[in-house]
């Protein structure tokens, strides 16, 4: 016999907090290399997609960088919610330093904007921007870390450790992309992409262990 203990609107809030998770990084990746690949002089091979951020048009990736950041705020709040406190804690982090790095803008590239030789010194903008992009990916990997033990302790140690091996991609490629300057281009973007699938899967596991919200219960 089926007992119908009302909708729990508390659940309905977390599971469409946890959607957004997997709306985010498809919806920044492309728009990202839509706007690349018809901006001029933008290569994807030396330049990072935030400095589509640049130039005439350049408000577009604005609006994309700082949308996808809100979308991974409000995942991370879902996973906490969700009883994930660590790893939201993480994504959430994330989420802010995506919003802080659409509030300051890069410094000029080589190459991009047309024209540009490059930015000699940096600028504060520019520096807040790098470091909002850095934490925000030093956080997404302690919360792929940190969701590993998640996993663990529900017998889960395949996707465990499946997560801990993306949280140090994530980190790997950050930190080797950071080292190595326009040479190291492949690696951020490895972070970039690693980080934002491993959101998704995330983000998807988390929602199931969220109670249906229409409290239906099966009662003896």
């Amino acid at each position: 016999m089926t007992q119908r203990t009302g909708f729990d609107t508390a659940a309905a809030v977390t599971r469409s907090m946890l959607g957004w998770g997997v709306v985010a990084g498809p919806f920044y990746l492309v728009v990202g290399l839509v706007l690349a690949l018809t901006r001029e002089g933008f290569d994807l091979a030396r330049h990072p997609l935030s400095a589509l951020m640049l130039g005439e048009g350049g408000w577009m990736q604005v609006v994309n960088l700082g949308l996808s950041g809100l979308m991974v705020l409000v995942a991370g709040v879902g996973t906490v919610r969700a009883g994930a406190r660590g790893t939201g804690i993480g994504v959430a982090t994330y989420g802010v330093g995506m919003v802080a790095g659409a509030v300051f803008r890069p410094d000029p590239l080589s190459g991009f904007p047309p024209g540009q030789d490059g930015a000699t010194v940096p600028s504060a903008s520019g520096i807040l921007h790098l470091a909002s992009g850095g934490v925000g990916l030093v956080a997404v990997a302690v919360a792929a870390i940190l969701f590993g033990g998640w996993l663990a302790r529900r017998g889960e140690r395949g996707r465990a450790a499946w997560s801990r091996v993306a949280g140090a991609v994530v980190l790997g490629g950050f930190l080797g992309g950071v080292a190595l300057g326009p040479a190291g281009m492949a690696g951020l973007w490895l972070a970039v992409v690693v980080g934002f699938a491993w959101l998704l899967v995330a983000s998807v596991r988390v929602y199931r262990e969220v109670p249906h919200p229409d409290g239906a219960r099966s009662a003896a």
